[in-house]
């Protein structure tokens, strides 16, 4: 009997060891398939390759105390190295009193942590909303700060963060805040936040919902830990739409309103300080003249008048635009660029004509003064 039971148990322990075998050759296969038949499995192949170029330029390969799961580096494919960063505050015109808040409520901590350690209350927000119109800066403040403060930038692209597997999504939310606390001192900025963190409501997804729920309370972790330096930054034109939760998570908000026509001269001023301009360009005119236009809009009226300049110099047939250049060719092209014309007043005024009609038909603003007195 006992050689019979010795038999029988080893037959067993063999017949699971098949089993098990079996299962886990079946277990891989599956996963090699649907890896296989998944349709972003490109795009999370060149996200990695990405994210080993952003971290091996931050220097942070060679760190052996610093291992990323996978999902941690499709974020950190959208890692941005804050010396890259092409935005300082000299590009910023007309903000000086939102800047100098920024450096003090948010840098300084930053930068001068020693300085702030016995107090609680003086620590960096977690949360930085930026709200305004479009095209007043929003992205270019969020930009500066980074590259001032010298930390670590996710530029974070919500739509990385949808998947369609089940629960690959909230993986990839906690990623966010993992990563950056690997990598801390680091800003999270999310630009048209209100389209990720809107209200919450009874048609959301259950997907979108725990996405959701995950992220805040992910960001409820950094805000109980004081030595966490993670500051989540967000840019909208829409914060009515944004979740009161969320809201209260972003304790530094930071109105980034309509240019002035103070802050619009200085904002001319900035954008042509560095092209040729007519003696007769008048920027208190411009300044009174551009009512209701964003810093985006001034920069793309001057663009247009810069524009003319070259059509003039083209239309007179002493020069051939030609779409490749040789050695040769260097020269005449400087004289080219010398021969133009400096951009004059009236290149202006054309140039914000057409916009303004350009934005009266899109209902943006009221009629031009030719259309009302037609």
């Amino acid at each position: 009997m006992s050689e019979s039971h010795a038999m029988l148990r080893f037959e067993m322990i063999s017949l699971i060891v098949r089993l098990t075998l079996f299962g886990a050759v079946t277990y891989y296969s599956v996963r090699w398939m649907i890896n296989q038949m998944d349709p972003t499995n490109n795009q999370k192949k060149n996200a990695k390759k990405r994210a080993l170029e952003h971290l091996r330029r931050l220097g942070i390969t060679g760190n052996e105390k610093l291992s990323l799961t996978e999902y941690e580096m499709v974020i950190a494919a959208h890692l941005v190295d804050p010396t890259e960063i092409n935005v300082s505050w000299d590009d910023i015109a007309g903000l000086d009193d939102v800047i100098q808040e920024l450096k003090e409520t948010v840098i300084l901590p930053i930068q001068r942590k020693e300085l702030f350690a016995d107090s609680q209350l003086t620590q960096p927000p977690k949360g930085v909303l930026l709200h305004g119109p479009p095209g007043c800066g929003k992205t270019l403040i969020a930009k500066a700060t980074a590259r001032e403060a010298g930390t670590r930038f996710i530029n974070l692209d919500v739509s990385i963060l949808t998947d369609k597997w089940y629960g690959e999504s909230q993986k990839l939310a906690a990623a966010v805040f993992t990563l950056a606390v690997k990598l801390q001192p680091c800003i999270i900025f999310i630009d048209e936040i209100d389209s990720f963190l809107r209200s919450r409501n009874t048609n959301d997804h259950e997907a979108t919902a725990m996405m959701k729920a995950q992220f805040m309370s992910l960001w409820d972790g950094l805000i109980t830990n004081p030595d966490c330096t993670v500051i989540v930054m967000g840019a909208t034109n829409r914060p009515e739409d944004l979740d009161r939760a969320i809201l209260r998570r972003m304790p530094a908000t930071f109105h980034i309103g309509q240019p002035t026509p103070t802050q619009r001269r200085e904002i001319l001023r900035l954008i042509l300080s560095n092209e040729p301009t007519a003696d007769d360009v008048n920027y208190n005119l411009l300044a009174k003249l551009t009512e209701n236009f964003s810093g985006s809009d001034l920069r793309e009226m001057c663009r247009n008048a810069s524009v003319y300049r070259v059509r003039d110099y083209v239309r007179t047939g002493n020069h051939k635009m030609s779409p490749t250049l040789t050695n040769a060719q260097h020269d005449a092209e400087e004289e080219f660029h010398d021969a133009l014309r400096p951009i004059t007043m009236d290149d202006l005024t054309k140039s914000l004509e057409k916009m303004k009609l350009s934005k009266y038909h899109c209902g943006i603003i009221p009629p031009p003064l030719s259309i009302r007195h037609d």
